[in-house]
């Protein structure tokens, strides 16, 4: 412990002496100060009695520093034009405003192969059955409340199947509803792809023998019109006659809707077109009427896909009709519709059991697992321009699907690689069960390949970087030492190329060029933000940025040499 040594007799003033007061505040001031602390207090005093008065000295020294900085100013060379990042004098690619301004890519659609499933297929059946505990009944019979048909049970439950576009394409729905309503629901499900199945896949006359598409409400409301335009139409006299000679020949095999059902509550059922019976079973929970409206439009849609042979032998096979639909669609592009719907079929069946292990992670860090939305995923889609002989790379892909969209929308090449297994392992089921899901709905989609492992090291990524298009890379809680570590990739990605992200890896927008920044990796990128509204990404309800960066070398360079000829005009001033 440190000692101090005992207070001195001599006697010490109670207040500090006025010199040891002026010495103290000029060692503050760090310089000399010859004037007496009274003195000081008086010339404090005095201006603050004179407030409304100007102090002449001070006045007298504002004005020699004025003019000392005027001189100096007229001595020095004037300051370069400042130069910013998108203030050179070509114009670079501007992206639509719009995802409607996107022109459509001319594409054959159709498979060629059989629509069957095959036993790896993981049905809306499977899928359910697993999960029995967590359903409970739905439909019930309004004639007879003993009926026990329509409650769950773990072999004999009610179901009915569905009749998919595709020859040989059939799948079944177990008719229970979650007692979650944000989990998996078959009966929802069912309805959204039998309403898109009549609205994409048949022409007008088809269309008719169903009936217009319900409105979307859960009250028994009087059918909307239905949408033709992504119908196909038909292109002869003799086409046309045959068509309504099967149409024909199709409602004489119908039965009275009256008979469809036995309960009494329905009014004037004859007159109930056949979506119209469907809606109204949902609605009323009427169990032997969904039944049997859904038989007649699987015989319907059955009879529509496997025609009757012509007597005469050497006549041509009529060709399954809801294929024919998709033949039509190699100008008008893939409907909008059926590209959601098989998005969401394939990930209610293959992501959603596996929400569990998806949360296995790090919080805050950069193995956190977030989604972007498919309507998010379409507009990045169209407004980077991908196409059938693209290659479109997902840096951290989780369950790959944004890969299977890209590669299902635009028919291109995909790659993905993820880190994590259990996002990693439910990717590769998710692209195996969609190659199954696209046969069914009869269309075609782009390649696609994964790779479980880190993106920093990934030989075969460093191999598809210089080949790639587009790279989307959703950074938005990665760690900065990740984004600094992949931004020295993008050099090899070649000129027009597409980097988007959720975070930007540029320090700032449209930044002013300098002498830190010139010689900046990401210098090379021309960057556009752009919003995002709710509902776009599972992590938030808000909205948010993504940000395009297109590789513009030729732009740089531009930038860099008005830089360097601004930086000699000035050098040369100075000297």
């Amino acid at each position: 412990m440190r000692e101090f040594p005992p207070p001195q007799d001599s006697a010490l003033p109670s207040q500090p002496s006025t010199c040891l007061l002026a010495k103290r505040k000029c060692s503050l001031d760090s310089q000399e100060c010859p004037i007496p602390l009274p003195v000081i207090r008086h010339i404090k005093k005095s201006r603050s009695v004179n407030a409304h008065g100007e102090d002449r000295l001070t006045k007298r020294a504002q004005k020699l520093r004025s003019s000392r900085t005027h001189d100096r100013q007229n001595t020095l060379a004037p300051s370069p034009e400042p130069i910013y990042r998108s203030s050179r004098s070509r114009s670079t690619s501007s992206f639509p405003s719009g995802c409607s301004d996107v022109p459509v890519q001319r594409r054959r659609w159709c498979v060629d192969d059989d629509g069957t499933p095959g036993p790896t297929h993981i049905s809306s059946e499977l899928v359910v059955k697993k999960l029995m505990r967590t359903y409970k009944g739905y439909f019930k019979n309004p004639n007879d409340p003993k009926d026990r048909s329509f409650q769950p049970h773990p072999h004999c439950y009610p179901y009915v199947e569905l009749e998919y576009p595709n020859s040989g394409a059939v799948e079944r729905f177990i008719l229970l509803a979650p007692k979650d309503k944000d989990h998996y629901n078959p009966i929802l499900d069912l309805e959204q792809t039998l309403y898109a199945i009549v609205e994409c896949y048949l022409t007008r006359e088809q269309q008719s023998l169903f009936g217009s598409i319900p409105a979307d409400s859960f009250s028994d409301l009087p059918p909307r019109p239905s949408s033709p335009s992504s119908t196909t139409s038909i292109s002869s006299t003799d086409d046309l006659t045959t068509s309504e000679t099967r149409q024909s020949s199709l409602e004489a095999d119908l039965l009275p809707l009256a008979s469809l059902s036995g309960s009494s509550r329905s009014s004037k059922p004859a007159s109930m077109t056949l979506l119209r019976a469907v809606k109204r079973a949902i609605n009323r929970q009427d169990g032997p009427l969904f039944l049997a409206a859904m038989s007649q439009i699987n015989a319907l849609l059955h009879a529509l896909k496997y025609p009757k042979l012509p007597d005469d032998l050497f006549a041509p096979v009529p060709s399954n009709a809801l294929q024919s639909a998709v033949d039509g669609w190699e100008h008008t592009g893939l409907p909008k519709k059926v590209l959601m719907r098989i998005i969401e079929e394939n990930y209610q069946r293959i992501v959603g059991p596996n929400v569990v292990s998806l949360k296995q992670y790090e919080a805050f860090s950069s193995t956190v697992y977030g989604e972007l939305m498919p309507s998010l995923v379409h507009e990045i889609v169209q407004i980077t321009g991908l196409r059938e002989e693209s290659l479109f790379l997902d840096l951290g892909s989780g369950v790959g699907n944004v890969v299977v969209q890209a590669s299902l929308q635009t028919g291109c090449r995909s790659f993905g690689i993820e880190l994590m297994p259990a996002p990693a392992r439910i990717a590769r089921e998710m692209v195996k069960q969609m190659r199954i899901r696209c046969r069914m709905w009869g269309v075609r989609m782009g390649e696609v390949e994964l790779e479980e492992g880190n993106m920093l090291s990934s030989k075969r990524m460093d191999e598809l970087i210089p080949q790639a298009d587009v790279v989307l890379v959703d950074n938005k809680v990665f760690e900065e030492s990740l984004n600094e570590a992949l931004r020295p990739k993008f050099l090899d990605l070649k000129e027009g190329a597409i980097v988007v992200s959720l975070a930007p890896f540029v320090s700032s927008l449209n930044a002013r060029v300098t002498e830190r920044n010139v010689d900046d990796i990401s210098a090379i990128f021309d960057v556009t933000e752009r919003a995002y509204h709710s509902g776009s990404v599972s992590w938030g309800i808000n909205g948010g940025s993504y940000y395009i960066h297109r590789v513009d070398r030729a732009g740089y360079a531009q930038i860099r040499e008005r830089f360097e000829s601004s930086r000699a005009r000035s050098t040369r001033t100075r000297k």
